[in-house]
């Protein structure tokens, strides 16, 4: 299912929750909206006291002081409003814009009170406020200024006031829009940040989980041979009470050899551990990580399989001019010397995966069908390197060997990375079967 962005519009749209104030940053906005509504009431005074008191009635100064000390209070009324705009910013905005249809002292608070609506970015509330905003200017300029006593009422002038009423709340609700747009930017922000890290961590634990898995299969491939050969062996002195004492000796002898060739082989993967963790690492204690075995070390593989007292066989006629010679086998063509694989084309990792599968396949046949012939065969056809191998499904009960289960499953994982395939099970003989496609890259 595709994902579909939001196009819910700007009312709809829940707005970032206003971050919590300190005491100075809560103090300056005080100031400021009573700064402004002390400047525009000193205007007003200005223009109120300037007249002589003496060409007006007792009466008209009377107005004229209850005017002042009612503006007064009304403005400290709005300012005392401010503490509920965050929870009612459009009733705090609403009942400050008619508190300033009467006090110009509650203008400052009318204008922070706006910036403090506008925030949530909802373009409603902001416009039904303006309507408010424009009906208390005009109250204020037309009805309320002319009732005063000695006040000139000029009409030029009020339109000139309420163009700027009207160009001050353009201002606070800009003001207002962009500091919302700002403080949701910074949420995203601060949101693709933590996103960020939370899928790096995913990454790394990724990364180590692979790296484990990768560390268990090569232990697995290294080791799993020569235990199962060690096992093999033992099990063959537990069970067999009729052997001479040479028999004896050569299948010490071969446990004992296995059993080296293990150890050195777990040193130097846990050599490569010590070196990638950085120990050692510039003084030279650190062990170089040995090369991988490829199919140039499958005699090697079958010697020592068949000295393990395993019958393998190997058909490889169907590689032609690029096949190996391979000592004691039952087919062998042209091959160079020193008796190393020589396949023209054929990567480094596809060599080494091929190995693996052989590997592990004549692990589990001596596993399971302890004492049964197995046959190897390698082909390529087309554009792919077939490796089988079978065996069938009997063998001596010499050896009672527990399984893992996951040597398959690591052989399919890695014919898989080499590009290619692995299926396994019961022939038409009724026998087992491993066979694996690679790419012949």
């Amino acid at each position: 299912m595709t994902a579909r962005l939001s196009t819910a519009p700007p009312d709809r749209v829940v707005p970032t929750p206003a971050p919590r104030l300190r005491p100075w940053s809560r103090l300056w906005r005080y100031l400021v909206a009573v700064g402004l509504g002390l400047v525009v009431l000193f205007g007003n005074l200005t223009e109120l006291l300037g007249q002589d008191p003496a060409a007006l009635s007792e009466e008209a100064n009377v107005v004229i002081g209850g005017f002042v000390l009612l503006d007064l209070l009304l403005g400290v009324v709005a300012v005392c409003l401010l503490s509920l705009r965050r929870r009612f910013p459009v009733l705090t905005a609403v009942l400050t814009a008619c508190l300033s249809a009467i006090s110009v002292f509650a203008v400052g608070s009318a204008a922070l009170a706006i910036v403090s609506m506008s925030t949530r970015r909802r373009w409603k509330p902001v416009v039904a406020v303006g309507f408010v905003w424009v009906a208390a200017t005009a109250f204020y300029e037309l009805v309320l200024r002319p009732s005063i006593p000695g006040m000139m009422v000029d009409s030029a002038l009020s339109w000139a006031s309420g163009g700027l009423a009207i160009a001050i709340y353009a201002i606070c609700a800009t003001t207002g829009f962009y500091i919302g747009a700002r403080r949701d930017l910074l949420a995203s922000l601060r949101d693709r940040a933590e996103t960020a890290e939370r899928e790096q961590a995913l990454r790394e634990e990724s990364a180590r989980e692979s790296e484990r898995t990768r560390i268990a299969r090569e232990m697995h491939d290294v080791l799993a041979h020569h235990i199962s050969l060690l096992s093999l062996h033992a099990g063959v002195l537990t069970y067999r009470t009729d052997l001479t004492r040479q028999e004896t000796v050569d299948a010490a002898t071969i446990i004992q050899s296995n059993a080296q060739l293990a150890l050195t082989e777990l040193r130097q993967i846990l050599g490569v551990l010590r070196s990638r963790d950085g120990e050692g690492a510039g003084d030279g204690s650190g062990l170089a990580e040995p090369p991988q075995p490829t199919l140039a070390e499958l005699p090697a593989l079958l010697a020592d399989s068949r000295e393990g007292g395993m019958r393998v066989s190997l058909d490889a006629s169907g590689l032609g001019d690029e096949a190996m010679t391979i000592a004691g086998a039952d087919r062998a063509v042209s091959a160079p010397e020193g008796g190393r694989a020589e396949f023209e084309g054929l990567s480094e990792s596809v060599s080494r995966a091929a190995y693996r599968i052989i590997q592990e396949a004549l692990t589990n046949a001596r596993k399971h069908a302890a004492g049964a012939p197995v046959t190897l065969e390698i082909d390529r056809r087309g554009g792919e390197l077939l490796v089988a191998v079978r065996n069938p499904l009997r063998g001596s009960p010499a050896v009672s060997s527990m399984s893992s289960g996951m040597g398959l499953t690591g052989l399919r994982e890695r014919a898989e990375l080499a590009g290619g395939s692995l299926a396994h099970g019961a022939d038409r003989d009724g026998g087992f079967i491993v066979t694996a496609r690679l790419p012949w890259q």
